[in-house]
């Protein structure tokens, strides 16, 4: 017989989803049988399975330790060669609720194929070798990023260690309460705060999008904010905020008006790509995810209301603005 004790992270769910992550490796069928034996029991009551789960609530199984070795398999930890291993994760802010990290270019946000080592796995393997969680919690619990960048794109990304944490963060990406801030270096001389709005259609085939001034079929409105903050007569460093948040909205939309963003291989100009590799070493897009401004948030996370993080840039970034002999702007 054993006895699970509901975490906040499986709290608000139903029992018998909480019972399918638990003994992943039984059939439905079983599951149900064992409830309307009362093998299984919720707080040492009859159960049916639709009950929605309150933290502190206990749940009976009383069932040999063989059978429930059998039917419960804990889900293998991600992963990864000793060269990803190295590069560990930059950890910006932490509590109880959310992991703030400071993504490295070249790094995926989620994995695109199961192969894939990407920052989800990365922040699973920092929480249990840091002992902030133990395996066993992958059975019913998966922690997440709330918001993604492009693999090369670098900066600031917010992970839940909580389902309070992944739920509240997921959800202030989404309605865009939330103010990012993202620093580029672009071809040509920009002298002067800018917002320029346009129209975005993506292929999906391709994964690329394109930006025109007037709206087409499929398109939608965006619009972008930049202000240069230093540059040369050939570049630019622009700190870039977004008004709306599509696919690879500032790098097309910078591309489009004759800015494209250096080292970015899709929209980005191949000349200049070419001398900044062999000069710089630049490999991926300069685009950096530098600011996070926190909105007002709900219990448990109220106490980072307006809360701002920041992400150092990458040292290319210095390299450049060095090499380049950047002047600051007023």
């Amino acid at each position: 017989m054993q006895t699970l004790t509901v975490s906040e992270n499986e709290a608000g769910q139903r029992l018998d989803k909480l019972l399918s992550k638990y003994l992943n490796q039984a059939p439905k069928s079983f599951l149900y049988k064992m409830m309307r034996k009362k093998n299984i029991t919720l707080n040492r009551k009859k159960c049916e399975g639709a009950e929605k789960l309150s933290s502190g609530d206990e749940i009976q199984l009383f069932l040999s330790d063989e059978t429930i070795e059998k039917f419960s398999k804990t889900p293998a930890l991600p992963q990864a060669d000793s060269a990803k291993r190295r590069n560990h994760l930059e950890v910006i802010f932490e509590n109880k609720h959310i992991l703030i990290v400071n993504k490295p270019a070249g790094m995926l946000s989620q994995k695109a194929r199961e192969t894939d080592y990407s920052l989800v796995e990365a922040v699973i393997n920092y929480l249990i070798e840091s002992r902030h969680m133990p395996p066993e919690q992958l059975k019913t619990f998966r922690p997440s990023v709330c918001n993604r960048l492009d693999r090369n794109t670098s900066g600031l990304v917010v992970a839940g260690k909580s389902l309070a944490g992944l739920q509240i963060m997921s959800e202030v990406f989404k309605d865009r309460s939330i103010h990012k801030y993202y620093q580029c270096i672009v071809a040509g001389k920009i002298t002067e705060r800018t917002v320029a709005a346009g129209f975005l259609k993506k292929d999906e085939a391709t994964n690329q999008v394109t930006i025109s001034p007037l709206e087409q079929e499929g398109s939608v409105p965006i619009m972008t904010e930049y202000l240069p903050l230093s540059g040369n007569e050939q570049f630019t460093l622009l700190m870039v905020t977004l008004i709306t948040g599509r696919t690879h909205q500032i790098r097309a939309h910078l591309s489009s008006m004759g800015h494209p963003i250096l080292g970015d291989y899709k929209y980005g100009d191949p000349e200049l790509n070419a001398m900044v590799l062999k000069k710089y070493g630049v490999k991926s897009q300069l685009l950096h995810s530098w600011k996070l401004k926190l909105p007002v948030l709900p219990k448990p996370l109220d106490d980072l209301s307006g809360k701002t993080f920041f992400a150092p840039l990458p040292p290319a970034f210095q390299r450049i603005q060095e090499g380049e002999q950047f002047r600051p702007y007023p």
